[in-house]
């Protein structure tokens, strides 16, 4: 699949204002500053459609692309973000999870993880959890340019095995690089695939 146009369509922080065209979504999470808008941007093609930043917690607002007409990108807020007050980490995590539960329009959640580091707690409880809660989601490792081929197998085999622990069957997982494009071609054929089989 190819990307020929992209649009930014909304930003809101309730699913109720969310789009209403019934088009599949395919929504991006990841802690705080893992490459969300970035990856978003190289998906695309397009350099600023997601704004990015180096500070942590730029996205705070479930933000809507619409792709080739066609299906949604949507752009979460990261969770984990612990630099604010508790209030607006309670308020981020109101507006992830009650999209991720009651979005009818969420065909696949992409969790990004940043390959350079362990398996986190924090990812790995959320992880956890869209499995209980029969999300479907797919793993994508991010920054992959960060390492070489050999640590960055290693890392990918880390998590493997960490997840092995709880699951008996491991989650598709990509990786990625927003800097050279790695990956891309896979996670729009993923998503083309999807596509596919529900229309």
């Amino acid at each position: 699949m190819e990307i020929k146009t992209a649009e930014f369509v909304i930003s809101n922080s309730e699913i109720d204002k969310c789009p209403k065209d019934g088009r599949s979504e395919y929504a991006f999470i990841g802690r705080s500053n893992v490459g969300k808008s970035s990856l978003i941007n190289m998906l695309t093609r397009k350099k600023g459609l997601a704004k990015t930043s180096q500070q942590p917690g730029k996205t705070q607002l479930i933000n809507h692309f619409l792709i080739n007409d066609d299906f949604y990108i949507v752009d979460l807020p990261g969770y984990g973000y612990a630099r604010t007050s508790k209030e607006k980490r309670e308020e981020f995590k109101s507006i992830i999870y009650t999209y991720i539960y009651e979005r009818p329009q969420l065909t696949n959640l992409f969790i990004l993880i940043d390959i350079r580091h362990e398996p986190l707690k924090i990812d790995i409880e959320f992880i956890n959890n869209m499995g209980v809660r029969g999300i479907p989601f797919a793993i994508i490792f991010t920054k992959a340019d960060k390492l070489s081929k050999g640590a960055a197998a290693t890392s990918i085999e880390r998590y493997k095995t960490r997840l092995l622990e709880e699951w008996d069957e491991l989650p598709p997982m990509f990786v990625t690089s927003s800097e050279n494009s790695t990956g891309r071609d896979e996670l729009l054929g993923y998503i083309d695939a999807i596509e596919q089989e529900i229309k």
